[in-house]
């Protein structure tokens, strides 16, 4: 995957990445794609991020379907820093997220207020507890 390094404010874009490699090479059809987006905010902005974080997942939990899993974490000991988790239905369900208008407001709040760019990274499951099914 290629990933922009800067210092500074990030690049103001949607959160969902851009696909680094041709959308073929990444999943079939019908395939969930699982993904982490990590990112840290400027103390100063918390307070205005923890907000957008919050109106954003209720957005997504409200009119996303094929966002089967999204799920926000903040490092306990450095609360500016931040773990998105995502499981999405299939490359459609993440193209239309990315697409949103509420994606958008989001990053336009969150990217200027990042240290660096939102590292994205796509992951494959290997294992899980009762709480997630198995994928082989």
């Amino acid at each position: 995957m290629d990933l922009l390094i800067s210092r500074g404010p990030a690049p103001v874009r949607s959160l969902t990445r851009q696909l680094a490699v041709p959308a073929g090479n990444l999943k079939e059809a019908g395939v969930e794609i699982r993904e982490l987006a990590r990112y840290e905010v400027r103390s100063e902005a918390l307070e205005q991020c923890l907000s957008a974080i919050h109106e954003f997942v209720a957005y997504v939990r409200s009119n996303e379907p094929g966002a089967l899993r999204y799920e926000v974490w903040q490092e306990s000991e450095h609360p500016t820093r931040f773990v998105h988790i995502f499981i999405w239905r299939d490359a459609e369900a993440n193209r239309i997220h990315g697409e949103s208008a509420a994606d958008k407001k989001f990053a336009g709040i969150l990217y200027p207020n990042c240290l660096a760019p939102v590292e994205f990274i796509e992951y494959k499951q290997i294992d899980a507890n009762a709480t997630f099914r198995r994928v082989k």
